[in-house]
């Protein structure tokens, strides 16, 4: 059962990741035309004085915890650690070139720290 779950987890790590590459990679807000039935238009999670990036921290906060639960028993986690990191910043970084999109040095900062935020509760905790 308990490698049941563990494999579940993994499969929603891939899914999330492939999730994460479409809303970052599609020109305009997929997620503000389901729910406002506009492109330009990105939806808060919470009402905030920075804007959309706490949607960013979350995220990669959501991302960051399935990398460590599905390398719980790996020693070595510092790969996940690069490896999410340079997402965040790949995807923030090809706002530059993708229409309707722009790269903003606040969502990029908000996706660093939702992974180093997951990373120092896993080192507090451990």
């Amino acid at each position: 059962m308990k490698n049941n779950v563990l494999k579940l987890i993994k499969y929603l790590y891939y899914f999330s990741l492939i999730a994460l590459f479409i809303l970052y990679l599609f020109p305009g807000s997929l997620i503000g035309y389901f729910l406002y039935g506009d492109l330009g238009k990105q939806p808060n999670i919470i009402d905030n004085p920075i804007g959309t990036s706490i949607n960013h921290l979350f995220c990669f906060m959501y991302l960051t915890a399935l990398a460590v639960i599905c390398n719980l028993k790996q020693t070595i986690i510092f790969t996940n650690l690069y490896f999410i990191i340079f997402i965040s910043v790949f995807l923030e970084a090809s706002h530059y070139i993708i229409p309707n999109r722009a790269f903003e040095f606040y969502d990029l900062l908000a996706n660093v720290a939702g992974v180093l935020i997951i990373f120092l509760f896993k080192r507090i905790i451990k």
